[in-house]
């Protein structure tokens, strides 16, 4: 029996007592990341473009972003290619809460058909050391590290 391919991952974590601008400016400066993201270990930012710098064990690899979605204290994502091939979109939903921010981490698998997808998927395996097929539990985990890290470096800034 094949397990059912995953294209959606989502993650949510509650920030007590951090207003969602606190952590928006955190999201915004994406080369701040690294901070965060267990797999990037660095972003080389221009204008709306960056490329991320990222690393799983002995694997380590590239990729081309633009920021997708930039809604000052509501939501930032950012689009993921390699070679021009479309990847995934990342993204980070902030939603106010009474005494502080939900903060919902997502990512969409794009790699869904269409001529460079069996390409996309291959290189992705070449470069990150992860089949297709798994890189979205993969990604689930590498989200909870993220949000636990995100909302660690905004607890200082609210004291």
């Amino acid at each position: 029996m094949t397990a059912t391919r995953v294209w959606t991952v989502e993650e949510s974590l509650e920030f007590p007592g951090v207003p969602p601008e606190a952590v928006y400016g955190l999201l915004a400066d994406v080369r701040r990341m690294k901070e965060f993201s267990p797999e990037v270990i660095g972003i080389w930012r221009r204008g709306r473009n960056f490329v991320g710098f990222n690393r799983r064990a002995a694997w380590i690899w590239f990729t081309t972003c633009r920021i997708a979605v930039d809604e000052s204290d509501r939501e930032f994502a950012f689009d993921v290619t390699t070679f021009g091939l479309p990847i995934a979109r990342w993204g980070y939903r902030l939603e106010p809460l009474g005494h502080g921010t939900l903060v919902t981490e997502y990512w969409i698998d794009h790699r869904r058909g269409g001529a460079g997808a069996r390409t996309a998927e291959t290189l992705g395996l070449v470069f990150s050391g992860t089949p297709a097929g798994q890189r979205a539990e993969h990604n689930r985990a590498g989200m909870r590290t993220t949000l636990q890290r995100l909302r660690a470096a905004c607890l200082p800034a609210t004291a």
